[in-house]
């Protein structure tokens, strides 16, 4: 089975590119749960993750006018938090005028400060690794077989079904009808069913196509090889140093 680059990967030759797929994956895991680990009271140790994010993508050769325009996609959380400090209990503190809960400011900070740096550890990972890669990293990483499938399955044909619902949208525009009005709400829901329909008769034709050239339940291994002892310990350096700031966070906490 074919399986073409995802759009949030960044081609390039930098050393993080070249670094196995499982070993950049067990970094992300360990430097985002360091981050959502550490104290939310504390303002420093989420500059020295930023901050060395920044690093990061300086040395993966990954633009901030890349990583800029999809960190947005936790703007729905950033919502959240501006609503907290007007929702939260005591105690509270005025601030140009505003009551505000004293709670619910550290919970809008963790929440902001958290996401934004989990997210751009997530698009950092998945800039520098390509999907071919992504089946043996995960099997290396002793992941059922089944879910590798899955989200390999998922990587894969996201983008299609994105562009069957875009082909949907035109074809309802280009016929007078204007999906963001509220009395379009049927044609809406009737259009989603569809698209449902669809993507269920499309996967049963690609499972079928997969069994008659002998899948087995295994994504194939693309030939790339295991991380050596070196790649390891190199590897997750970043997630060392994340792991170090948590722990000293809460030291001097």
């Amino acid at each position: 089975m074919a399986v073409a680059s995802h759009r949030l990967y960044l081609p390039g030759s930098s050393p993080a590119h070249r670094v196995p797929a499982e070993v950049k994956i067990v970094c992300a895991v360990l430097a985002v749960f360091a981050v959502v680990a550490t104290p939310r009271e504390l303002f420093w140790p989420f500059g020295c993750y930023a901050l060395g994010l920044v690093v990061l993508w300086r040395w993966a050769s990954i633009p901030l006018r890349w990583i800029a325009p999809r960190l947005l996609i936790e703007l729905p959380f950033v919502v959240l938090a501006v609503l907290l400090p007007f929702a939260a209990g005591a105690p509270r503190t005025t601030f140009l005028g505003l009551s505000l809960s004293m709670t619910g400011l550290y919970a809008a900070w963790g929440i902001i400060a958290k996401g934004t740096i989990g997210v751009g550890v997530s698009l950092t990972l998945a800039a520098t690794t390509n999907v071919r890669e992504l089946p043996a990293g995960l099997t290396r990483l002793r992941v059922p077989g089944m879910i590798v499938t899955i989200v390999v399955l998922m990587l894969r044909y996201v983008d299609l079904l994105l562009a069957e619902a875009g082909r949907m949208r035109v074809a309802r525009i280009s016929r007078g009808d204007d999906p963001r009005t509220l009395r379009q709400a049927g044609a809406t829901a009737r259009g989603a069913g569809t698209l449902f329909l669809r993507s269920y008769e499309r996967g049963e034709r690609v499972h079928l196509a997969m069994l008659s050239r002998g899948f087995t339940g295994a994504v194939p291994d693309f030939g790339t090889r295991p991380a050596t002892r070196t790649q390891w310990m190199l590897g997750c350096v970043p997630a060392a140093v994340a792991v170090c700031i948590c722990l000293t966070a809460w030291a001097v906490q």
